[in-house]
């Protein structure tokens, strides 16, 4: 058999292909019509086939001006928005933020269908240089609107050194069955901290693909907070480089899954240098038919002695047709690290539920405050009051809404 035989292509994979071919992206098309969308064989897809869950692929998004409220209207922050990969208001920037363009994505070259659709596709990318700190939150609020499009996007954040910031990005669109591939790069200079929270909040209707890379420098603060909770099917890939001494970094992540919705986080981190230390924690809630998966892979090099690095992934289904997938895992080549994993998955505690219940508290009332305890590590992590009240907010209103 001739290894070099062409791979039957999907519908889906056909659309792409014409895409790609369409903007002159001929070696990622070439790519793409060698190998197709990734299946289960392929390792970081295991629990994502993108071949099989992939069905359609709206039309190559044209321009289009952006229409209502932002997905989360926080007080004083300076807000970005970028709508259908463009960047139509950038507004006047606060003191520290200096913004541009630049030509294509700034994602770094990796073997990744996402990462080369993204690449192949955008034109142009907002660039934002932090050349001290921000007391604003950034808001960068991408959208897709009109007629179902498939939308591609990206920007680069540079943060001086010793800077500090607080950036959002929120993904939202008109109701329609969009397709949105965005990546974002993030380097922190040395001592910089910085808090970067990244929100789906697409229609379910629509698909959402994201890729975030850090790169850590010496001294630097990273927290990192990525949620899953608007496209029915929904995959966001962090990276994440520590290249300098005394790094650190607090890993959070939220899938939350309902009817029959597929959403992913995947995560991949690489400590490079000697003391550097990370934290991670990654929580999923499925009701309904719901697939929520995590995957995170801690890559400890030879020479990165004195590495600390603590990963956790929790689930919790709230029906018996509910499915929570996760894999943490460690790849340690240096012999001077304190590394370790977990991962829990149950329901709700019956003991804590019936300790409420017999204060007089209804079940569904008890219910929900054990969820919000479950989850509430993860927004405790925002110093920015009224970013963490968006996301409490955003929580409270999944939690409120009637499982179809």
């Amino acid at each position: 058999m001739n290894d070099q035989t062409p791979i039957r292509l999907s519908g889906a994979e056909e659309t792409l292909l014409a895409q790609l071919e369409s903007v002159g992206a001929h070696e990622a098309a070439g790519v793409l019509r060698a190998s197709g969308l990734p299946t289960r064989r392929v390792e970081a897809y295991h629990y994502t086939d993108l071949r099989m869950l992939l069905s359609d692929v709206p039309p190559l998004a044209g321009p289009a001006p952006a229409s209502g409220a932002p997905e989360f209207d926080i007080p004083g922050a300076y807000r970005i928005v970028v709508a259908n990969g463009e960047i139509q208001n950038a507004g006047t920037a606060p003191a520290g933020v200096a913004v541009s363009t630049r030509k294509g994505s700034p994602l770094d070259d990796r073997d990744d269908v996402l990462v080369r659709l993204n690449t192949a596709l955008v034109g142009t990318a907002l660039d934002l240089e932090l050349t001290g700190s921000v007391d604003a939150v950034i808001h960068i609020d991408r959208r897709l609107e009109g007629d179902a499009a498939h939308g591609a996007s990206a920007a680069r954040i540079s943060v001086a050194p010793g800077a500090t910031a607080t950036i959002l990005e929120t993904i939202s669109g008109s109701e329609a069955a969009h397709m949105s591939n965005g990546g974002t790069t993030v380097t922190l200079g040395e001592g910089a901290k910085v808090t970067h929270i990244v929100v789906d909040r697409l229609p379910e209707s629509a698909t959402q693909f994201g890729t975030v890379d850090y790169r850590l420098e010496a001294d630097s603060r990273l927290v990192s907070l990525v949620i899953n909770a608007g496209a029915a099917l929904a995959r966001t890939q962090v990276f994440a480089e520590f290249a300098g001494e005394r790094s650190h970094s607090d890993f959070f992540g939220l899938n939350l899954v309902d009817t029959d919705e597929h959403r992913d986080i995947t995560l991949d981190i690489r400590h490079a240098v000697p003391n550097t230390t990370s934290t991670e924690l990654y929580k999923q809630i499925a009701r309904g038919r719901g697939k929520g998966v995590f995957q995170g892979k801690i890559t400890v090099v030879k020479d990165a002695q004195k590495t600390d690095a603590q990963m956790m992934t929790q689930g919790l289904m709230l029906s018996e047709e509910a499915e929570i997938l996760a894999k943490p895992e460690l790849v340690i080549y240096a012999d001077d690290v304190v590394c370790a994993h977990g991962a829990t998955c149950g329901d709700l505690d019956d003991t804590s539920l019936f300790y409420l219940m017999s204060r007089g508290i209804p079940r569904a009332e008890a219910e929900t405050m054990l969820i919000r305890s479950f989850l509430a590590e993860l927004v405790d992590g925002i110093e920015a009051e009224y970013v963490a009240e968006a996301l409490t907010g955003l929580i409270d209103s999944w939690l409120a809404k009637v499982p179809k």
